[in-house]
């Protein structure tokens, strides 16, 4: 589950390597540094691309730590068998966190018969630990702290910065999101938290599945500087509900800076009515025991 502790175990090991060649990442971003080097080799002729790039990998470290494993993209899958195989045998040693157990990864994927012989190969070469407990020590950290900060001053994004600092425990690495053709950047991320800017995420032309997937991929997100809305940002007013729909709909945990409480973010124009709905959703996400029902808990 989410919450228990499997980062920060991992991040606890990895300090204490010393100098042996290590590199602590989470298995987006890195599964998308593979992608990229993939068509880099293609670009070269080769046969068979994922060689040269497993060996490049295998060369640079003799550990990888993977944050937050999983397989939701068809090509991925298709991937990461071949990849994890060919670092094994190199004798990389590998360390990853997941909120499923081998046998759920890629559940109900396209073509999940032919990602089984990945899951095999996990289960011949890594030792499974399941962190079993009661308590999602992240709600845990987030009970009773402020979560919705107005007005939008110096004041607010210092107690941003703190709660970021908090939770999230160092500093941030950007985290791109591919969907459906399209890059959605979130600037901050680390241990399932990310921080954005609210024009960054509602002021480009993004949709509903561009939300779900922000949405499905962190526990906690953080919003800074929500302006007022109405009829100069009508867009941005439109894109910020879906965001929130989409948020609320999978118990993400919001906090963010706001010109104005909830209710007095949207006054005027076209769609004011409707935004009745958002202030309430944005009222109740601040309640202390919102995520506790966390919907697809034990997905990432």
């Amino acid at each position: 589950g989410v919450g228990r502790g499997k980062s920060m175990l991992m991040d606890l090991f990895v300090s204490t390597l010393d100098d042996i060649p290590a590199r602590r990442v989470h298995f987006h971003a890195f599964m998308q540094e593979i992608h990229t080097a993939l068509h880099a080799a293609r670009q070269t002729g080769v046969d068979d691309a994922i060689a040269p790039v497993a060996r490049d990998v295998a060369e640079s470290v003799r550990l990888l730590a993977f944050d937050e494993m999983q397989i939701t993209d068809i090509t991925d899958a298709m991937i990461v068998g071949r990849l994890f195989e060919a670092l094994f045998s190199a004798g990389v040693v590998v360390i990853t966190t997941s909120n499923r157990v081998p046998q759920d990864l890629y559940k109900n994927g396209l073509n999940r018969q032919l990602f089984l012989p990945f899951i095999e190969l996990i289960e011949e070469h890594m030792v499974v630990h399941e962190l079993a407990s009661p308590t999602d020590y992240r709600q845990d950290r987030l009970s009773g702290m402020q979560v919705y900060f107005t007005p939008v001053n110096d004041e607010s994004r210092a107690a941003m910065n703190a709660v970021w600092d908090d939770l999230a425990g160092g500093p941030g690495t950007p985290l791109t999101l591919h969907v459906k053709g399209r890059d959605i950047m979130l600037p901050a991320f680390r241990n399932g938290i990310a921080r954005a800017e609210f024009h960054e995420l509602c002021g480009r032309p993004l949709g509903p599945a561009d939300y779900l997937a922000v949405a499905e991929s962190v526990r906690v997100l953080l919003l800074d500087d929500v302006p007022r809305l109405g009829r100069s940002n009508f867009n941005e007013a439109k894109r910020f509900v879906t965001l929130i729909d989409a948020l609320y709909e999978a118990r993400v945990r919001l906090i963010c800076s706001a010109a104005a409480e909830p209710e007095m973010l949207y006054l005027e124009g076209e769609g004011s009515f409707e935004f009745e709905r958002t202030a309430s959703r944005l009222r109740e996400m601040q309640s202390e025991d919102w995520g506790d029902q966390k919907a697809g808990m034990e997905t990432t």
